[in-house]
């Protein structure tokens, strides 16, 4: 619910470690957002959205995220270089420093909830440093109805404390920022670092391991929507691919817009209240629902105003690529009540090929499907990082290899169960390039690739006919609704198809490079969904 009244019960922090502090609690988004722009932390935008700066860190640390090994973690964990131990007594050093640093400072506590299916909440206490991170919580969370205030009873706590910076020698983490989870004492730390993502990401990582451990329900890094029959449909795909774009559709309501879980109970749900989209090159043409709901409430992060206004540019990457805005999912007009769906009937992979190579649409067999699932594929398009001076394959398994504290084919399995169980249609959806690869093709349009997904949705793909690609051996449909046959086929959209067929080559072993290390875990019929070539 839009829950904007002040809630004036006092509230303690002691059982945390936190002495004398003043409290601000649930507080209301426009109070949040009056505080920022008051004490010079944020400047309202001409939409009336709020505008901060998230500091030094305009992105995630992947190499600065840790998890306490401890009797929970340390036979259940895929330890490595994405989950990367924590010692429990250095945790709790570093917490007491932490919560002693809080200690008689002003803080924004918020008391929230994950997960939107009843059976599966989980209750969250969150202590911020800003106000704005404190908004954010309140957009990004669900939001309890007044009345269960007065008994809530936190489960797991998240402290965010930007301006606390660690000490590696000392401490022992890699250098002065940080995000810990300890399943044992069910806190996420977070200190060093004001992206706000951390916040977002800390939460959901910890129910990637809560809920299949424990719950035996499958975490997704997606976005899904409903249609008027009650049909789901899911969309995997890493940051850049389309997740949230393709996703609000004006024909279909949304659930969420990145990440879900799929019961036993054959339902989806939501684990969030809001979306966090990706602002740069945004437009009211392209991105209407998005760029609508950019209005007081939501949150811009690290974008640019155009000189001498209070108007965003939202092409101006100076400070980053990754500017972000945050929003209650009610900004959103079109949404699925209760945030929850029945089974999906299809499923869509998202990939910014940036070499071309990929097909705009092919449908994928249930062992392609657990393949390309595990391999969770895109690429970086050149300039984006320093460096990086042609595409270059990324490589992500589930689609949210940072996330993911178990293996990555625990999930792998539990999807493709689901999928066969579920009788789910799977598609891979190229929404890179078209006609060679950055630099010489041009990105799918947009219309396209829309109306690729809603000719899938409609069954209008289920009769064509459909040729098998030569080194993927993927399907792709000769013919689609709305779409200009010659593009089915990437190689005939190259001037040079034989130059083609060599980078097919080279993107495919590419591919089987990566997947090596899962394969004495993949069974057979994983196997089998790898590329022909």
């Amino acid at each position: 619910m839009d829950n904007n009244t002040l809630f004036s019960q006092s509230i303690s922090l002691k059982e945390l470690g936190i002495e004398n502090a003043k409290i601000h609690y649930q507080l209301s988004p426009e109070e949040l957002h009056d505080i920022t722009i008051k004490s010079g932390q944020g400047i309202e935008s001409s939409t009336g959205a709020l505008a901060v700066n998230t500091g030094e860190y305009t992105g995630r640390s992947p190499q600065d995220r840790y998890i306490v090994k401890d009797s929970i973690s340390e036979n259940k964990v895929w330890w490595g270089k994405v989950n990367i131990p924590f010692e429990p007594t250095a945790f709790e050093a570093l917490y007491n420093k932490v919560t002693s640093y809080l200690s008689n400072r002003e803080v924004y506590v918020r008391d929230s909830y994950v997960c939107a299916d009843p059976n599966y909440r989980l209750n969250v206490r969150v202590v911020t440093e800003t106000p704005w991170a404190n908004l954010f919580c309140y957009n990004m969370f669900l939001r309890p109805e007044t009345e269960e205030l007065a008994n809530f009873d936190p489960e797991w706590t998240l402290l965010c404390v930007p301006s606390f910076m660690a000490d590696p020698i000392v401490d022992g983490t890699r250098q002065s920022n940080f995000a810990i989870l300890d399943f044992t004492r069910k806190v996420v730390l977070i200190g060093g670092t004001g992206y706000t993502g951390e916040i977002k990401k800390g939460i959901f990582s910890a129910l990637n391991f809560i809920l299949p451990v424990f719950k035996n329900t499958l975490p997704m890094h997606c976005s899904a929507n409903v249609g008027k029959d009650g049909d789901t449909a899911i969309f995997f795909g890493l940051s850049g691919t389309g997740k949230t774009t393709l996703s609000a559709d004006p024909n279909r309501k949304l659930i969420g817009d990145d990440e879900h879980g799929w019961t036993n109970e054959n339902t989806v749900f939501n684990f969030e209240g809001g979306c966090y989209a990706k602002v740069i090159n945004l437009s009211e043409e392209n991105e209407p629902d998005i760029f609508r709901a950019i209005k007081k409430g939501a949150i811009l992060e690290n974008i640019v105003f155009k000189k001498d206004t209070n108007e965003v540019d939202f092409e101006d990457i100076s400070i980053t690529q990754n500017t972000r805005v945050s929003y209650p999912i009610f900004h959103i007009d079109n949404i699925q009540p209760g945030s929850i769906g029945e089974n999906p009937k299809n499923i869509f992979f998202l990939t910014a090929d940036s070499f071309g190579i990929l097909p705009p649409i092919s449908k994928l067999t249930p062992g392609q499907a657990a393949y390309h699932f595990i391999s969770g594929y895109t690429a970086k398009v050149a300039g984006t990082e320093a460096g990086i001076t042609e595409p270059q394959p990324n490589f992500s398994a589930c689609f949210g290899a940072p996330f993911m504290p178990l293996h990555p084919t625990k999930y792998a399995e539990m999807l493709s169960k689901k999928m066969k169980d579920a009788n789910v249609k799977v598609w891979l959806i190229n929404t890179g390039w078209t006609g060679g690869p950055y630099g010489v093709g041009s990105r799918m349009k947009l219309k396209y690739t829309r109306a690729m997904i809603t000719a899938a949705l409609n069954g209008e793909l289920d009769d064509v006919a459909y040729e098998n690609h030569e080194v993927f051996g993927i399907a792709k449909p000769q013919t689609c609704p709305n779409v200009p046959s010659e593009i089915l086929n990437p190689r005939n959209t190259w001037e040079d198809p034989e130059q083609y067929d060599k980078k097919a080559v080279e993107l495919a072993q590419k591919f089987k490079d990566n997947f090596a290390k899962f394969e004495e875990f993949a069974n057979a019929e994983i196997m089998a969904g790898a590329p022909l070539a």
